[in-house]
């Protein structure tokens, strides 16, 4: 590699390395990262590890925390293991929030950025659509969807997707409306680019900062809504999660307070360090805030 090749990876490296940086010394927001690393792992490699079946009934139900070596957070109102409860539902929750984001993110986005880039008549059409969704109770337009389309992790994920766009399509049309006036896309305009290339190559690479950020918190905020939907008992009964083991667990919360709460504290925990991590990159994608 010649020198000049050295100096053109440091230069491309560099605003990676001072987000990192800025990143690290957010305390909060590394702690976020190592709390989510560690569920991440345990869902990952947990299941291959502890080899117990989350579905089958293998002692009393509703036995207590710590009261068999066997099972350490004790059985279900049928059985089953807690643990292997936890850690299999993990799988299904964190894939239901990412997937869902996902919907969410690529819906806002192209809402936004052709909002925010042509302006006008474009713009006033798509922002009354989102205004339509916006206005919807959140919860209750998933639920209808769930129930329309018979619950199961796909609808799920759709209905969860199709409710949680408008804010990231509202945020992304802002930042292509700033953006959109520079100097730089005035001159990619001058050479000739057209339209679709503006968007995609010139204003959403510097758009994308806040996107992530917002995309972060969408994680969060579908791990949420999956759990409300479970816990309403519109959640996929034939799919292990914390949701539906919050939901089926539910009518036998005074008896087995540990079948609901376990399940609880883990979403709890996740939707916290995804907050925190969406919290860290924004102070690290942030040139304003980088600063201080």
């Amino acid at each position: 590699m010649t020198r000049n090749e050295n100096h053109s990876v440091t230069a491309a490296e560099q605003p990676f390395l001072e987000g990192w940086r800025v990143f690290r010394q957010n305390k909060a927001a590394l702690s976020g990262l190592i709390i989510l690393g560690f569920i991440l792992l345990i869902t990952a490699v947990g299941p291959s590890l502890y080899g117990v079946d989350p579905y089958s009934m293998i002692a009393s139900p509703l036995i207590p925390p710590l009261t068999n070596p066997n099972l350490p957070l004790g059985t279900d109102f049928l059985g089953r293991d807690v643990v292997a409860g936890l850690i299999n539902g993990g799988r299904v929750t964190i894939l239901i929030g990412c997937c869902a984001a996902g919907i969410t993110v690529i819906i806002g986005l192209l809402v936004g950025a052709f909002a925010g880039f042509y302006g006008k008549t474009v713009d006033d059409v798509l922002m009354r659509v989102t205004e339509f969704f916006q206005v919807l109770p959140a919860l209750l337009f998933a639920m209808a969807l769930v129930t329309l389309f018979s619950p199961s992790v796909y609808t799920i994920i759709v209905a969860i997707g199709l409710v949680v766009w408008p804010q990231t399509a509202r945020l992304a049309r802002a930042e292509f409306m700033q953006l959109r006036n520079l100097e730089y896309v005035a001159s990619a305009k001058v050479i000739g680019s057209s339209n679709t290339r503006i968007i995609w190559r010139v204003i959403l690479p510097n758009a994308m900062p806040p996107l992530i950020v917002s995309a972060t918190l969408a994680i969060g905020v579908s791990i949420l809504f999956e759990s409300g939907l479970s816990f309403l008992g519109l959640g996929d009964a034939n799919v292990m999660s914390w949701g539906l083991m919050i939901g089926q667990n539910r009518p036998y919360l005074l008896d087995g307070w540990w079948t609901v709460t376990f399940p609880g504290f883990a979403i709890f925990l996740t939707v916290l360090s995804v907050s925190l991590i969406g919290d860290g990159l924004n102070d690290a994608l942030n040139p304003k805030l980088r600063e201080r």
